[in-house]
C-alpha cells in the first residue's frame, strides 16, 4: 500500500507523531483508541509532508557522503562554537528577557538544540558550518522555550517576534542541514567500529 516502509507504535500518547528514521522508513507513534481506518486516512493526508521528507533524507543521506569529518575538524568547530554560541545566547536572552541556567555545546547526531524545563540549553557544534542567521534562528527557537515549552503558536510567535524571517532559517537548515547531521553520526559510527 505504502512505498515505504512504515512502523506502527500504539501508545497512551494523544495524538499523532510522524517520523522519518534513519533507515528511510516512516515510524508512527499513535493513541491506541485510533482506529485503523482513522489511521490510514491521517497517514495519506500526510502523504505529501511525508515524501518531502523522505526526499530530503535521502538527498541528506547522499550528500554526507562528500562531507569528511575528522576528530581535528570536530574538535575545531567545537572550540569555535564554545567561543561563538554563549555570545549568542547572552545576547538573545537579554533581548528575550529570559535565563537560562545552563549553556552546552555538544557534537549532536539527533538535533540543533534543546532546552530542559531547567532552562539548561544544548547546542549542537556543527551550528559552526551555518549561516549566521540560521545560528542566531536556533538560538532564539530554544531561549524561546523557557518562555514556551512547546511549539504552540504562542511560542513561534515569540521567535518571529525576534526573527521575522525565521521561517527561511528554518526551511534553509531543513533542506540543507541534515547532511552535516549525517555525516556526523557516519564519522561516530566508523570511529565506534575501530574500538
Amino acid at each position: 500500500m505504502y512505498e515505504y516502509r512504515l512502523k506502527l507504535i500504539r501508545s497512551n500518547r494523544k495524538t499523532i507523531l510522524l517520523k522519518i528514521d534513519r533507515d528511510l522508513s516512516v515510524t508512527v507513534n499513535a493513541p491506541r483508541y485510533i482506529s485503523k481506518t482513522e489511521l490510514d486516512r491521517f497517514i495519506e493526508s500526510k502523504s505529501g509532508w511525508i515524501q518531502k521528507h523522505l526526499e530530503l533524507a535521502k538527498r541528506a543521506r547522499a550528500e554526507s557522503e562528500s562531507i569528511n569529518f575528522n576528530s581535528q575538524i570536530l574538535s575545531e568547530l567545537k572550540k569555535q562554537a564554545s567561543a561563538v554560541l554563549p555570545e549568542r545566547v547572552g545576547y538573545y536572552a537579554a533581548v528575550l528577557n529570559v535565563k537560562y541556567s545552563k549553556l552546552t555545546v555538544r557534537l549532536n547526531i539527533s538535533n540543533w538544540g534543546s532546552c530542559s524545563s531547567k532552562g539548561n540549553l544544548n547546542l549542537n557544534a556543527l551550528l559552526m558550518l551555518m549561516p549566521p542567521e540560521v545560528i542566531d534562528y536556533v538560538v532564539v527557537h530554544e531561549l524561546c522555550h523557557r518562555l514556551f515549552m512547546n511549539h504552540s503558536p504562542k511560542f513561534w510567535s515569540a521567535v518571529s517576534t525576534v526573527l521575522p524571517d525565521c521561517d527561511k532559517s528554518r526551511k534553509y537548515l531543513a533542506e540543507n542541514g541534515g547532511k552535516y547531521i549525517t555525516a556526523l553520526r557516519n564519522f561516530k559510527q566508523t570511529e565506534q567500529l575501530k574500538m
